[in-house]
């Protein structure tokens, strides 16, 4: 049985700098990710073309900039991640190797075994956000999980968060005696009754 062994984190993106190579469905699709989860991500996207509904999705992004010419590997300098998202395995596979040379973390869209990260299904609800991941075998899957979370996650989750982080504040102690306190009065959140 293969065992996922993907480590989940959570980029700050709005102090990295992300590329992505490709303007069409693909590109759209990956820019349209980051948007979601980070309106203010810093995002270039080269392309040849742009399809409209990418332009019109980042005219109001002020940290996406859109460079019409062909990719080549001094679009790599100063980025922190890359996305290859074309049609074209080719291309792909450049932006890739260019990434590898370059030391930067890249995901190649529906290639995974060219991928560093996958882009997860998100869930978020307030501040709560949740990434699944299914190592690549079934997007799917992924798209279900985050139907079922989005549904029962009930919409007071920041509220609880919020009470949460006023008495982990007021809490005194070392970290291990904090962690106990911080278990005993979320076990109701698991309780099993």
């Amino acid at each position: 049985m293969e065992d996922n062994h993907l480590f989940p984190v959570f980029f700050k993106l709005n102090q990295l700098h992300v590329l992505v190579v490709g303007g069409g469905n693909i590109g759209h699709e990956k820019v349209n990710a980051l948007l979601e989860n980070c309106p203010s991500a810093y995002i270039t996207v080269v392309a040849i073309n742009f399809q409209p509904e990418l332009i019109e999705l980042v005219k109001d992004a002020p940290n996406v900039e859109l460079i019409r010419k062909p990719f080549s590997c001094g679009d790599m300098l100063g980025k922190d991640l890359a996305i290859a998202a074309t049609a074209d395995r080719e291309l792909n596979q450049y932006v890739w190797e260019k990434a590898k040379s370059s030391r930067v973390l890249i995901n190649v869209a529906d290639t995974p075994e060219l991928c560093d990260f996958y882009l997860g299904s998100i869930v978020q609800k307030g501040q709560l956000k949740i990434a699944i991941s299914t190592n690549g075998k079934s997007p799917t899957v992924a798209k279900r999980l985050k139907e079922v979370l989005q549904e029962v996650i009930p919409s007071s989750i920041n509220e609880v968060l919020d009470k949460l982080q006023v008495i982990r504040d007021r809490i005194k102690g070392d970290f291990t005696e904090k962690v106990k306190q911080l278990n005993r009065i979320t076990d109701v959140l698991v309780r099993k009754d």
